[in-house]
């Protein structure tokens, strides 16, 4: 019972963060359920399984909220599910003992990427309006399909920041269209788990609290996502995912590090994590402060001019 408790705050955390961030409910779930040594697959398999139902619930609440943009979904989400049907099939043909700690990879990279790349750069918003191409969105969406079957997440994280990195989208507009896309992929992979190694090795109980923990978190996050600053939560996140696929790197037959050097990666990991998520705090922060700075000073240029033309007159 304990377990199942734990799984479902983990799906509800998971979501708030993907809901408002727009990835990492896969990555964090999947990561938290290799931990405690689930099969590579069918890890993936409870993950997509549960997300068929989070994605449905987060695409309602993201579309009401007004974060939808239902053309880019159309663009991205069909290639995505090739994407994710080809990925759970090859996931699946994989033996455990080469699948875990190629997940973990899998993982670590995004999870590395995610760290710096809201760490350093935060949220690009150039190019504001501009449309979205299908020959960018169908390519990313099969590529960001397929990682997010073989990783157990991963649609987001790829696709996000890929779209974010173009400022043609509205942020909250980006992180709605790829989390209702992702209900396609969902399905998608949940398909292709099936096919490629049944369901025997699911344990639908644990799908089932993943579900009820993402459906509870999914509206909260769809309105969090206007307020929550997306470069602490992306620092955050991306150092979670990055100290827990170390450690199952570390203790996997690969490498099979000694306690020692294992805490040693532990603590340089969690120091790095910190400063990076005191430095997004602190550039979150100082944007805040220019933002008043520059609001300030158009209000004092609009009163000179009217002041002026009141002269004048």
């Amino acid at each position: 019972m304990r377990a199942l408790i734990l799984l479902g705050l983990v799906g509800l955390a998971a979501q708030l963060v993907d809901g408002s961030l727009g990835m990492a409910y896969g990555v964090t779930s999947t990561t938290l359920l290799l931990a405690v040594g689930t099969n590579a697959a069918a890890a993936s398999a409870t993950v997509h399984l549960a997300e068929i139902g989070t994605t449905l619930a987060s695409g309602i609440s993201h579309w009401r909220f007004g974060n939808v943009d239902w053309k880019v979904v159309a663009k991205i989400g069909l290639p995505g599910a090739v994407g994710a049907f080809a990925g759970a099939t090859f996931l699946s043909s994989l033996s455990t003992e080469v699948a875990a700690p190629v997940m973990s990879l899998i993982l670590l990279s995004l999870g590395v990427y995610i760290l710096i790349r809201f760490t350093a750069f935060g949220l690009p918003r150039g190019n504001l309006g501009k449309p979205l191409r299908r020959r960018f969105l169908a390519p990313l969406g099969l590529l960001a399909g397929f990682v997010d079957a073989t990783g157990g997440g991963g649609w987001g994280p790829v696709g996000t920041p890929a779209i974010l990195a173009s400022g043609r989208l509205a942020p909250r507009k980006v992180i709605g269209s790829i989390d209702a896309s992702e209900f396609l992929v969902a399905i998608a992979a949940s398909v292709g788990f099936f096919v490629g190694i049944g369901s025997e090795n699911i344990n639908f109980s644990w799908v089932a609290v993943l579900l009820l923990g993402g459906v509870i978190a999914a509206p909260i996050a769809a309105w969090l996502v206007r307020h929550i600053p997306p470069r602490i939560l992306g620092s955050a996140v991306g150092g979670v995912i990055v100290l827990t696929n170390v450690r199952t790197l570390l203790r996997s037959d690969w490498i099979d590090a000694s306690g020692g050097v294992q805490t040693v990666a532990y603590i340089v990991i969690a120091a790095i994590w910190a400063a990076a998520i005191a430095w997004s705090v602190r550039e979150y922060r100082r944007d805040k402060a220019n933002e008043s700075v520059e609001a300030v000073e158009s209000d004092l240029r609009q009163r000179t001019a009217t002041e002026e033309e009141t002269a004048s007159a």
